[in-house]
């Protein structure tokens, strides 16, 4: 691909240093549909961040497209706070026959703000309400959203340094394998508890991500997962899934959780609950834990009811009939690893590991700065991807449940063809 030399400079000028994302792939993009973007010069995308997993459903979906501006030519309520609407009555009437009530859960729905970490803060601050503690025990490696709450218990040395004061009543525990396998699960954590002299503040949650996305697809086992479930129980600790990037889908299930049989006491979900990248999130909660007082969280644009049309249209869209979505995700997912593993025979003595599950994969390799340069390769060959991992050291595949197999293939030729060139 022969890409000219865009005009950035306004973001150059303008825009802050902060920026990220547009560092690696260095151009205007311009228009998207399904799981293609078009940059302003025409250029073709093949994208495999979707939104980093804002995107299930891909680009512009049709579906709910429709649905939007069909709600949008109406003059359907836009902004309502935590008013009732009609958007909001159909999204939650959907939400409960679609999702919850088929895979009986009893949660309470929450609208705390837009945003992944908007729901983390409500969850944490829900827990040490009903709990009447601080403390709160997260993972290594976990990530879990960029407001000081969230930062707390995330562990990336780099975005904790960003908060600027110090993060306070988080404890960090190993997550599943970080011991490669030679310490028994949660022998510390429990120890720690039990022992009166560890110094460790009886916590009022743990907070855990079942597969870690930013943390470089570090995936938890159904067990470790049922024996977290078991331990948070006889410690009198909420057990809290961030499903914020691995819900809606994106695993298998629904819920990333459902694999491992478990259900937790609070579940935070954002990127495709709207199924069209339009800010939304939940904090879901067993019915006892609500005890809020009214207007005791809040946030202006915790009614985002386009988002609530959208949510809808997709749960209607791709939730209704059963399993059809989990199977086909499961299918898709079972191709994107055939082609890890080719990869992998291809470049032996690169690649140290892939892993995932669903639709999220990554290739961790050897030289922990190679990752970025199969990633800035792919771009140059027309493919989104990015990394992960607390040094970037692992490539992250975040394909569309939409995908189709051609799509597939094509993508996975590209990374297969950006290790090789890139060696």
């Amino acid at each position: 691909m022969t890409i000219t030399q865009p005009d950035l400079s306004v973001f150059e000028t303008v825009e802050s240093e902060v920026r990220s994302y547009c560092r690696g792939w260095p151009t205007v993009f311009d228009r998207a549909q399904g799981s293609r973007m078009y940059d302003e010069d025409g250029h073709e995308y093949l994208d495999f961040f979707a939104g980093a997993g804002s995107l299930n459903y891909g680009h512009n979906n049709p579906v709910l497209k429709r649905a939007l501006i069909d709600y949008l030519e109406r003059d359907g309520v836009t902004h309502g706070l935590d008013m009732s609407t009609t958007a909001k009555r159909a999204f939650l009437e959907s939400f409960q026959n679609l999702v919850l009530r088929p895979r009986d859960l009893p949660y309470k729905v929450m609208f705390p703000g837009p945003t992944g970490t908007n729901a983390v803060e409500s969850a944490l601050k829900l827990a040490r309400k009903v709990k009447g503690r601080e403390a709160i025990v997260s993972f290594t490696n976990a990530f879990h959203g960029m407001s000081l709450g969230s930062l707390a218990v995330t562990g990336n040395a780099f975005k904790r340094a960003g908060a600027g004061v110090p993060l306070v009543h988080g404890t960090p525990m190993p997550f599943d394998n970080y011991f490669d396998g030679q310490v028994p699960d949660f022998l510390w954590f429990e120890r720690l508890l039990e022992d009166q002299g560890s110094g460790l503040d009886k916590p009022a949650a743990v907070i855990v991500e079942t597969v870690q996305g930013e943390g470089g697809i570090n995936v938890a086992r159904p067990e470790w997962l049922r024996a977290l479930a078991g331990l948070c129980e006889r410690q009198d600790m909420l057990l809290i899934v961030d499903d914020i990037q691995m819900g809606c889908g994106r695993t298998g299930a629904f819920f990333s959780f459902e694999e491992a049989g478990i259900v937790p006491d609070v579940v935070t979900v954002s990127k495709s609950i709207s199924g069209y990248g339009l800010p939304m999130s939940l904090c879901l909660f067993k019915p006892e834990l609500d005890i809020w007082e009214p207007g005791e969280h809040n946030g202006t644009f915790r009614g985002n009811n386009p988002a609530f049309v959208t949510a809808t249209a997709a749960l209607e869209a791709y939730w209704a009939d059963g399993s059809a979505m989990e199977k086909q995700t499961r299918t898709r997912g079972e191709q994107v690893e055939r082609g890890l593993i080719a990869v992998a025979e291809e470049n032996l003595a690169d690649v140290k590991e892939y892993r995932g599950r669903g639709l999220v994969w990554g290739l961790e390799l050897h030289d922990k700065g190679r990752a970025e340069k199969v990633a800035r390769r792919a771009f140059e060959l027309g493919l989104l991807i990015e990394t992960s991992g607390p040094e970037s050291e692992v490539v992250k595949l975040l394909p569309a449940l939409t995908v189709s197999p051609d799509e597939l293939d094509e993508g996975l030729s590209v990374l297969a063809r950006s290790v090789r060139e890139t060696a």
